[in-house]
């Protein structure tokens, strides 16, 4: 009897975890079919696209590589510029690891991989301790949306015709435009921070890279405006 209870505990856990990340997965549905789109339309190839979504899965990050692989820039640029866009994942992991109860530093590390901003809010809004399966389910419900539905985009890209595929360029702008608005109106800091890393780039691009125009600006940008922060309240 104890030895079925203690069977049934991870399978209940996963359950409530694929139950509590339903919402994610459908928020994630429409911007992973844009990206497969998107992809298709920069030239990208159906394993290229798929396999950004399987071992980078990071939102943003992807359609901001979009746009560094449509202007040419290089490889190690793009990784680069992914790892500043994405190491507050790294202060959110850490967050999660706290509340889990009793998990392998090996287990954590492969969920670690799962943890996007979404999955970070459902599972931190959990009263006490979580179990690692919670966490495991609420990941594999967000991860399998966002692989299967760029698959998705992608080949709903594949038959639209050439010159709507050509002129979907400029969703990506529209998608970046999206992404910041919301901290826009909320945050002053983040308005700032645009606006120095728009201008820090424009002039960077006069003797530097592309990439690394756009990799400049964001680190100049980020201390900038960070140490002018920390100057105003001393």
């Amino acid at each position: 009897m104890n030895t079925a209870t203690v069977q049934k505990r991870p399978n209940s856990a996963v359950y409530k975890g694929l139950m509590a990340g339903v919402g994610i997965a459908i928020g994630y549905t429409p911007a992973a079919i844009t990206f497969g789109l998107l992809a298709k339309s920069t030239g990208l190839s159906f394993i290229e696209t798929f396999a950004m979504s399987v071992f980078v899965y990071a939102g943003a990050a992807q359609y901001m590589a979009l746009n560094l692989i449509a202007i040419g820039t290089g490889a190690f640029e793009i990784i680069f510029t992914t790892f500043i866009v994405n190491i507050r994942h790294l202060l959110m992991s850490a967050s999660v690891s706290e509340k889990l109860v009793d998990t392998h530093p090996i287990k954590k590390a492969g969920l670690a991989f799962g943890i996007t901003d979404e999955v970070f809010a459902v599972t931190t809004t959990q009263e006490g301790k979580m179990k690692a399966a919670f966490l495991f389910g609420v990941a594999l419900i967000a991860y399998s949306s966002w692989v299967i539905n760029t698959a998705i985009g992608y080949y709903v890209g594949a038959i639209l015709p050439d010159s709507l595929q050509q002129s979907m360029a400029i969703a990506l702008y529209a998608m970046f435009i999206a992404l910041l608005m919301p901290s826009l109106k909320k945050h002053r800091k983040v308005v700032s921070l645009a606006i120095l890393a728009a201008l820090l780039n424009s002039i960077f691009s006069l003797f530097l890279p592309t990439g690394w125009s756009i990799i400049c600006a964001t680190v100049g940008s980020s201390i900038a405006i960070e140490l002018i922060e920390r100057k105003g309240r001393t």
